[in-house]
Parts: structure tokens; sequence; C-alpha cells
């Protein structure tokens, strides 16, 4: 099975998360695709991303959550990639592939929650993707949510980095149907 990280980070030069878990991946064999280096001007060559999804078994897109919501090429990318006639509205170029999402968040866990400061659960704000999933037909798998809790000493990184690895390496289709609630690693 063909694994790969579409990597969408802004600022890999000042992230401590998404470079650990992207290093791990590496160091571990997994293709770590980082799109901000590819596309620095925002000019996606589509042809070349559709290729490269479609010849990946599972893919995995990894973001920090900013302002609830993904980088802006991680947005441009969705647009510009996953059109009709390819993704979805009779396309179906990667029907039944694998999608992961690796998010990390600037907020810790406890913050997520109903009586939190961002009131919704994690998971519940990664409803747009899940939604994305359904309609080009991937097989939506358990999201790898990085709060940052789980990060603050190296050695917790170093741990949060192996489960990361760990993930891309085991991670299989959510069992339920997308109204359903989503679970996190």
């Amino acid at each position: 099975m063909t694994t790969r990280i579409f990597l969408f980070h802004p600022h890999m030069d000042q992230s401590r998360v998404n470079k650990a878990l992207a290093n791990a991946a590496e160091q571990a064999g997994i293709e770590v695709r980082n799109i901000y280096d590819l596309y620095p001007d925002f000019k996606i060559d589509v042809e070349q991303e559709r290729q490269v999804l479609a010849d990946t078994d599972r893919i995995a897109f990894q973001f920090p959550f900013y302002w609830y919501s993904s980088p802006a090429l991680m947005k441009q990318y969705e647009d510009d990639v996953f059109t009709g006639n390819w993704a979805y509205n009779g396309g179906n170029a990667i029907k039944d592939h694998e999608w992961l999402l690796a998010v990390s968040t600037g907020s810790p866990k406890q913050a997520y929650q109903r009586n939190g400061r961002h009131f919704y659960l994690g998971p519940e704000l990664l409803r747009p993707y899940q939604a994305t999933n359904h309609l080009i037909q991937t097989k939506f798998c358990v999201p790898f949510i990085s709060y940052a809790d789980l990060c603050q000493t190296d050695a917790d990184l170093q741990k949060r980095a192996q489960a990361y690895v760990d993930y891309l390496q085991t991670a299989g289709p959510l069992p339920v149907q997308p109204r359903d609630g989503i679970n996190e690693k």
C-alpha cells in the first residue's frame, strides 16, 4: 500500500510539531510532499497532483488547524484538484482510496470540549473534510489530532511522532456512516 503525506504548512521553518511528525514519517520511508515548497506561488500543477493522488492508496493531509480551518493553499488545492468529472460527478479517480487527516492545534485538548474555549470537540470541527470525503468517495480514516498539550516536551513530541508513524502504517477507514460522529487518534 502506497502512503503519501501531503503537507500543508506555510511556515515549516517555525513549526515544531509538524516538522517532527513529517521527519519521523520520512525516516520510516513514507514520502512527504511539502505542498508549500512545491507551489510557493500557489500555481498548482493540477495534472501532476491528480496523477500523484491517483497513484496513492493512503492519502494523508497534514496541516495546522488555523481558525477552525486549513491553511490557504490546502483550500486552493482542494478547489483546483478535486473537481467534478475527476473526483466526483462522474469522476472517481480516487474512489476507495483511504484519506487521513493529521491535524495540529495550538490549544490543548481540554479547549476542544463543550465547556472549553472552542466549544466544539476537535473531530467535530473536521466535519467539512468528512463531507468532502463522502463526495469524492474516499475512505475516511480516524483523524490524527496533535493537541498542543500532547507535544509540550521533546519527549512528548518524540512519542507523538512515533504514534504518527504507527498511525500512518495501520490506520483504516472509519466503520461509521458519514452522519455519525468521528473519533480521533
